[in-house]
């Protein structure tokens, strides 16, 4: 059967085009982009914007609502509340709140205040948090009362902080309620120019190859990460999305779609009750859903235990570490007839970078990532230029600094371009290894490496700081584990190295899958020989002097999906010793 669309198709998808270009066009010229809202509100004004879906809920009557009118609407009086109220422009206010309606419309009101939302993941551990909000010297915090308990407890630490608003019953800590705000419909925002340079957010890094650090958001970013996301892939609006990543569908409202937060723990996605989700998308009939590899591998797994689909999804995203090859075959099938499932890739620093779609990984890139050639991560963003360039754990103040390396050869990554940010606010000693001037540009490096191909594809071969450097040459993380990954019991895997460059040695620690764990001592020799075995056949830089089993290898909270790799070493180096 052919695949070329049909001739109708090809009109349809003008069509899509054309409506996708006028709605971007039509907010281009507003530069603040919480105020982009004021005209999608106006055009569906009576629209869902964004839902909780209860777990529970028969119907969709059983589910939290707002539309895109109350989210303006809210919005516009939060904003002029903080505003009135003596919040400063520019002021770094904490949002601590859980994703949903409370979430997205503090964020657009933070927005429109031309305040700047401080975002920061829960999951980095209790002193890099508390670390990390100290260093961006906040004005004020928005949270439960939980949070604004700690807050008071821990004032010290945040001398700056004056500005608060407690999301439920506030106590002896001062300050507004969520409430309160939303109930202030006497003032209005000061008129003051805003561009697309000012400051809107300082979001931070999970931190799995680090301390998090702060990274400094213009408008400018997210206006440019909006148009581009909606027009590659084609995001029309009305459509409706389940967001099990709430980062990823902070901005649906300004593409004219619905956000439907499912009830799930967001710091576990790869715990997931799959029967919610499927539950919110058939309820909500949505068309699309993104969430990371551990949370799709648990859906998948649920499908094919029960035998049920995921229809109407027909577009499926999931990010934040490489996408393993089986999830996509198991989730692909699940889809509505010719949906797909597409792994962008960015960083926090700079999103979005790249795309591939699983139709084209299994027809073409799948056979070469399980036989250690690194996982394809697509073509670039149009908005996007990249260089691949000689691996250096040294600053490169400029471009000149910098060398290319040939088409195939394995290297660092820098980007370029509108949704590139162009500086950390904490950490700052980072950026003199991150960004790199090129006249009034700046560059990015994004401590991956990997290699482009003859298509300009980039291939991804893992963290520049996860590198093993052994006597015998470089060992790239991706690349190896995906040998050791082919095998029928293993989930996933690990190489870490122990002791120091350049004579570290290779270990490699694999997650069977929870029905292949070993069941005796005997079984678990002959598992670890079979790796051991599968490893030898390929021809590596130095052979993989240890192997262990473990039965959840540590990740990060955010998705579940990348390994810490640093907490592995020190594993596997109390168990054989430093060299």
């Amino acid at each position: 059967m052919s695949t070329e669309p049909s001739a109708d198709q090809e009109i349809e998808t003008e069509s899509r085009a054309d409506t996708i270009a006028r709605w971007t066009a039509a907010l281009s010229d507003i530069p603040n982009v919480g105020k982009r809202l004021g005209p999608v509100a106006e055009r569906q004004a009576a629209l869902p914007a964004v839902v909780e879906a209860r777990a529970r809920a028969d119907t969709r009557s059983g589910d939290r609502v707002r539309t895109f009118a109350e989210l303006d609407r809210m919005s516009d009086r939060i904003a002029a509340s903080l505003r009135a109220g003596g919040v400063p422009a520019g002021a770094r206010m904490v949002l601590a709140v859980p994703p949903g309606i409370d979430f997205v419309t503090l964020v657009f009101a933070l927005l429109k205040a031309r305040l700047i939302a401080v975002l920061i993941d829960p999951g980095m551990g209790r002193e890099n948090l508390l670390q990390c909000l100290a260093d961006v010297e906040p004005d004020g915090f928005i949270g439960p009362p939980r949070v604004q308990a700690i807050r008071t407890l821990l004032r010290r630490r945040f001398p700056k902080a004056r500005f608060h608003v407690t999301c439920g019953r506030r106590y002896f800590w001062g300050g507004w309620t969520l409430a309160s705000l939303r109930r202030d419909d006497r003032s209005s925002l000061p008129d003051e120019p805003c561009s697309l340079d000012d400051p809107a957010a300082i979001i931070f890094t999970t931190g799995s190859t680090g301390p998090p650090k702060g990274v400094f958001y213009r408008h400018r970013q997210f206006a440019r990460q909006v148009e581009e996301i909606q027009t590659h892939y084609q995001l029309l609006p009305g459509s409706c999305d389940v967001a099990a990543f709430p980062l990823f569908g902070l901005f649906n409202a300004l593409m004219g779609c619905t956000t439907i937060f499912p009830e799930m723990d967001y710091t576990r996605p790869a715990d997931v009750e799959p029967s919610r989700i499927i539950d919110a998308v058939r309820r909500w009939k949505a068309t699309r859903s993104f969430g990371s590899p551990a949370f799709w591998n648990r859906v998948a797994t649920y499908c094919d235990e029960h035998d049920v689909d995921l229809t109407p999804l027909q577009t499926v995203y999931s990010a934040g570490a490489p996408v393993p090859v089986h999830v996509l075959e198991r989730v692909l099938p699940r889809l509505e007839e010719n949906g797909n499932l597409f792994t962008p890739y960015g960083a926090t620093e700079a999103l979005p970078v790249a795309s591939i779609g699983a139709r084209e990984v299994l027809s073409e890139t799948a056979r070469a990532t399980r036989a250690g050639k690194g996982t394809c991560v697509g073509r670039r963003f149009p908005g996007i230029a990249w260089k691949v360039i000689e691996i250096s754990d040294e600053p490169a103040a400029t471009i000149d600094q910098v060398k290319e390396v040939p088409v195939g050869t394995i290297g660092e990554l820098m980007v370029l371009g509108d949704v590139v940010t162009e500086r950390y606010v904490t950490r700052e000693e980072a950026n003199a290894l991150h960004k790199v001037a090129d006249g009034d540009r700046t560059w990015h490096r994004m401590g991956d490496v990997g290699y482009l191909d003859d298509d300009d594809r980039f291939w991804f071969c893992g963290r520049k700081a996860h590198r093993v450097e052994t006597a015998g040459g470089t060992m790239f993380t991706i690349p190896c584990e995906a040998v050791i990954a082919s095998h029928s019991a293993i989930y996933r895997a690990a190489l870490v190295g122990v002791g120091r460059p350049p004579r570290q040695r290779p270990v490699m620690i694999a997650e069977p899958w929870p029905d292949h764990w070993p069941d005796s001592e005997s079984a678990e020799r002959e598992l670890l020989e079979e790796l051991e075995s599968l490893a030898r056949a390929h021809p590596f830089p130095h052979p993989i002097e240890r192997f262990f089993l473990m039965r959840r290898l540590p990740t990060d909270i955010r998705h579940n999906a990348k390994i810490f790799r640093e907490q592995l070493a020190r594993w596997a180096e109390e168990r054989i010793g430093r060299p």
